[in-house]
């Protein structure tokens, strides 16, 4: 369009702009006066043209820059602190704080072991001595024999053939024996006419002493432990004959002398094994042979290999079939030949083994046995659990043979040399002050 029509059309313009103005204004004017507006829509357009929104200017902003902001942002500011912070790395492990802190808790915990480790240790049982556990094994015999002497003595009125009688049946029933029986009797008639005694309850006293002077064991009754010596040990099977050997090596040995043990006892299966584990448990020699082998010639072999080392004592295990067999005690005596002609200057012990839970029965085995062997000693096992302890008084009395050892239990100190005094002591339940401590004394040992 050329310039001078562009002044012209501006004149045009600003013409009907104003024309529009008036046309409005009187618009107004009459709307006041007369009501609304018929044209609605006009005004509605221009109001529109009045109230156009202003869009506001825009800014950029980068997209790595960008943060979201409100609620998102404390989430994340909580779950960046529940995160597990970095321990800081140090050339010497954990700071010196946080192991601190370790070794706290290292101890405490060690302290809740030791006191839970304390609660559940048992409380340490004090060992017994052998005289506390000889009382014990000799209770059921003190329940009903010594029992029922008490009851005689602190019950009779006088002392007469009543008294008498009642005595001798408790002391039969007790197993000691008709003949040891009357003998310890008679000596009790003497003492009482003697010490003119009237009380029965003072004839206890008296009999516990003439017990006590049967059982005394003689001071030479050991010799075969100061001497070179073989020991035979006799008896019928199951009395505790190979375990008594080994007891006795074990003693032996602890006394410092050299020990060899002979299984000769060639019979019983697994005899010589027995002996074996045994010999070995007590550190000595074993010289043994084949099963069914002549105990003869095993007896042989034991006893040149004990002159030829030197051994202080030789322990044989001997057959134990039943004693009333004749081949068994014909091979005993064979075999005290082939001492008697390879070492006669050796010192002989024959021991027998007994089991003293069985009474009357054990007297006969060292009956029989006697006849034979001509027994030096009596072993007496199985003492701990039985009420027939008076047999130990019935063998030693009718055949003069001393009960040597005595057995209260399966373990090696369970075995003991015999002792009258405190054997009769825990039979009656006397003199405790004198028996603590003589339990004292086996306790050190």
């Amino acid at each position: 369009m050329a310039w001078w029509n562009w002044g012209k059309k501006k004149e045009k313009t600003e013409e009907v702009t104003e024309a529009a103005e008036e046309a409005a204004g009187s618009t107004q004017n009459a709307g006041a006066e007369e009501g609304p507006a018929v044209n609605d829509t006009a005004s509605a357009e221009v109001s529109a043209e009045k109230e156009e929104p202003v869009t506001p200017a825009v800014s950029y902003v980068p997209a790595e820059e960008s943060v979201q902001t409100g609620e998102p942002e404390k989430e994340a500011e909580e779950e960046e602190e529940l995160k597990p912070k970095k321990k800081p790395f140090s050339w010497f492990g954990k700071k010196k704080e946080t192991t601190d802190e370790t070794e706290e808790d290292e101890e405490e915990e060690e302290d809740d072991d030791d006191d839970e480790d304390e609660d559940d240790i048992p409380p340490v049982k004090k060992k017994k001595g052998f005289f506390a556990r000889l009382k014990e094994g000799l209770a059921k015999t003190r329940d009903s024999f010594v029992y029922n002497l008490d009851v005689v003595f602190d019950g009779a009125e006088m002392i007469d053939d009543d008294f008498f009688d009642d005595l001798e049946e408790i002391l039969i029933m007790g197993d000691i024996g008709v003949g040891p029986t009357e003998a310890i009797l008679d000596r009790l008639r003497e003492q009482i006419e003697e010490e003119d005694i009237v009380r029965p309850s003072e004839c206890k006293r008296l009999l516990i002493q003439n017990i006590r002077e049967q059982m005394a064991v003689g001071k030479t009754a050991y010799r075969f432990e100061k001497e070179t010596s073989i020991v035979f040990v006799i008896g019928v099977n199951g009395v505790g004959k190979t375990t008594s050997i080994g007891k006795i090596a074990s003693m032996l040995k602890k006394k410092h002398k050299k020990v060899m043990m002979a299984a000769a006892d060639t019979f019983r299966a697994a005899a010589g094994d027995q002996l074996k584990v045994w010999a070995e448990r007590a550190g000595v020699e074993l010289i043994g042979g084949k099963e069914g082998q002549d105990p003869s010639s095993v007896l042989f072999d034991a006893v040149n290999a004990a002159k030829a080392r030197h051994v202080d004592v030789l322990l044989v295990d001997t057959a134990g079939r039943l004693n009333n067999k004749k081949n068994l005690m014909e091979e005993l005596k064979k075999m005290n030949r082939v001492i008697d002609r390879e070492f006669p200057e050796a010192h002989r012990e024959n021991l027998i083994v007994l089991d003293a839970t069985t009474g009357q029965n054990a007297l006969q085995q060292a009956r029989d046995f006697n006849d034979v062997a001509d027994l030096t000693g009596i072993i007496l096992t199985k003492m701990d659990g039985t009420a027939k302890g008076g047999i130990a008084i019935a063998i030693q009395s009718e055949l003069k043979v001393p009960v040597k050892y005595i057995g209260v239990g399966e373990k090696i100190e369970d075995l003991q040399k015999f002792d009258a005094d405190a054997f009769v002591e825990a039979l009656f339940d006397v003199e405790l002050e004198k028996d603590e401590e003589e339990d004292e004394e086996d306790g050190e040992e």
